[in-house]
């Protein structure tokens, strides 16, 4: 039998046990939503600095990459690193020693009587060293004047050395780096100094770090930076408080503040150099666009006024490069002739124009070389029913699809030039700065390359074939072969010779002034070429020397 003290007993245990589940269901209640699983939202490893973690959140220097920038957290990732020194400080590590990641911590004491050197070699960890080592190109050199403005308040400090790998990905590049003009940190490497949380001000005498490279092109410049996190959202690089000295296979840096350091790579445009070679640009696609213009203006006459003209294609190949290279100089007016970029959709459509009449242009230029390949080299067996509209399908149609492609990875936008001291020097609707390199480097590099191999090739097999016929042959011996060159100038004009002077302008800041004149001509080349071939009378200018018969010997319709 139970008695009431047992129930009482009984009543009492169960309401402790709802008191306590209704507590855990609170607690539950309470809890925070777990963190996501994605290391590169920076969130997983915060706060840890195990050989582990750093290793962990390395990983996201190659996958925080432009092509799934949403899956990373730039500004969690670059203060997570930043505050890796301070955990040195703190912690007093003495040294970390991994593929990426190079760091020492020593004690230093604030009344030294010399200034202190350390080595900054890429593959070795920081160490110290005397003025009479001379086989560390790579070095900083502290001032004994920081240390001594700290005697007040300690008579020794930690003082952490750290040379970070942050590869090729996102993290560090800052809003200001534009890879299509191959912006970039020299080498991907940082180099950071720093106190823990003892507040350094701009030193007296600045700090002096040498980095070590080869030789850099002539229209590329160095710059000495460091990283400021009070700009923008998720920093970026400044050279507020720093100089460059450039030497032969050296930079030295200068800084009067504790942080991190980098040499920037970019281009030497000045805004007078943009303007100049802008107006030359201006000047030479008008008188292109009037003499292109003219060239389809006499095709059409010649259409008219001679029936056996419509049947011929080669014509009909150099009109429709002419009307390619004619829109793409309206379009580069339009890109430029404005003072400040219009809005984003409009910019958009813009950049996807410019770039589908610009790939029109390099595919009209590689069927050219391609028709004077079935010319030239294979005469024989060369038949193609409705030869013009394959043509036509395959250069107005493959760049589309390229440019579609390209558009919906939403490539296009903005695109800046900059100076040496980080201004905007010019402003275009192009691929947008923060683009993969892919879309750029594969839809107009690598495609211009294609076209440019291919047709350097077919126009070498020309030029031989050219001096090596029987006419050629004959002439030599009374002097050069003058209308020899002189056709091969003019089919040079219609497979783009002129742009392949693209390639030498690494060599100076000459080369891109002759870029600038001679590719903003080509519509004038290409008039000249035309009228000389079709007007008044090709039968005459034909007969008069073999080396015409390039031009003429495939002319019947493959239709």
């Amino acid at each position: 039998m139970v008695t009431p003290r047992t129930l009482g007993v009984l009543l009492l245990s169960l309401l402790l046990l709802r008191a306590s589940g209704m507590e855990n269901s609170k607690k539950e209640l309470r809890k925070e939503p777990e963190q996501p699983r994605n290391v590169c939202l920076g969130l997983i490893n915060k706060g840890r600095y195990e050989s582990f973690h750093l290793g962990n959140t390395a990983k996201c220097f190659s996958k925080c990459t432009q092509s799934n920038t949403e899956d990373c957290d730039l500004e969690n990732l670059q203060r997570y690193w930043l505050k890796f020194e301070d955990h040195l400080v703190e912690s007093q590590s003495g040294i970390v020693n991994m593929s990426f990641l190079k760091a020492a911590v020593q004690n230093v004491n604030t009344n030294i009587s010399e200034d202190l050197l350390f080595s900054l070699t890429p593959s070795q960890v920081p160490r110290q060293m005397t003025e009479d080592e001379h086989d560390h190109p790579d070095r900083v050199r502290l001032p004994r004047s920081l240390f001594e403005s700290l005697q007040g308040n300690r008579s020794e400090v930690w003082l952490a050395i750290t040379i970070l790998d942050i590869g090729p990905g996102n993290l560090f590049k800052g809003a200001q780096l534009s890879p299509e003009d191959s912006s970039h940190v020299l080498n991907n490497r940082l180099v950071g100094l720093s106190l823990g949380h003892i507040p350094v001000g701009p030193l007296v005498e600045p700090l002096e770090i040498t980095f070590s490279h080869q030789h850099l092109p002539t229209n590329m410049a160095l710059s000495c930076v460091f990283w400021d996190v009070t700009k923008g959202s998720t920093g970026h690089w400044s050279s507020t408080g720093c100089s460059t000295e450039l030497r032969a296979k050296r930079t030295i840096c200068r800084c009067n503040h504790l942080t991190f350091f980098a040499l920037l790579l970019r281009p030497i445009l000045d805004q007078a150099t943009v303007q100049a070679l802008v107006r030359i640009s201006r000047a030479g696609c008008g008188a292109s666009m009037i003499f292109l213009a003219s060239t389809v203006i006499l095709y059409a006459a010649l259409r008219f006024y001679r029936q056996r003209f419509k049947s011929e294609d080669a014509p009909k190949i150099h009109v429709a490069l002419s009307i390619s290279l004619f829109l793409l100089n309206l379009a580069f007016f339009i890109n430029v002739e404005r003072d400040r970029v219009p809005l984003d959709t409009v910019c958009w459509i813009q950049g996807a124009i410019f770039h589908y009449f610009l790939l029109c242009t390099f595919t009209w230029m590689g069927l050219e070389a391609f028709h004077l390949y079935l010319v030239v080299i294979k005469v024989f067996n060369t038949y193609f029913g409705h030869y013009f509209l394959k043509l036509s399908l395959v250069g107005w149609g493959l760049p589309a699809l390229i440019v579609i492609g390209t558009g919906s990875a939403n490539s296009y936008g903005r695109y800046a030039i900059y100076d040496k001291m980080n201004g905007t020097t010019l402003q275009l609707c192009w691929f947008h700065e923060k683009t993969a390199l892919s879309a750029l480097y594969i839809t107009v590099h690598g495609y211009f390359l294609v076209t440019f191999l291919f047709s350097a090739v077919v126009l070498g097999l020309v030029a031989w074939k050219i001096f090596t016929l029987p006419s050629a042959t004959v002439g030599r011996e009374q002097g050069l072969n003058w209308k020899g060159v002189l056709t091969v100038l003019g089919l040079s004009s219609l497979v783009g010779v002129t742009w392949w002077l693209a390639i030498l302008t690494p060599l100076g800041l000459s080369t891109i002034y002759v870029f600038a004149l001679f590719n903003s001509l080509q519509g004038v080349f290409i008039f000249c070429w035309f009228a000389t071939l079709y007007f008044p009378s090709r039968g005459t200018m034909s007969s008069s020397s073999g080396t015409a018969r390039v031009d003429q010997v495939h002319t019947t319709s493959h239709e």
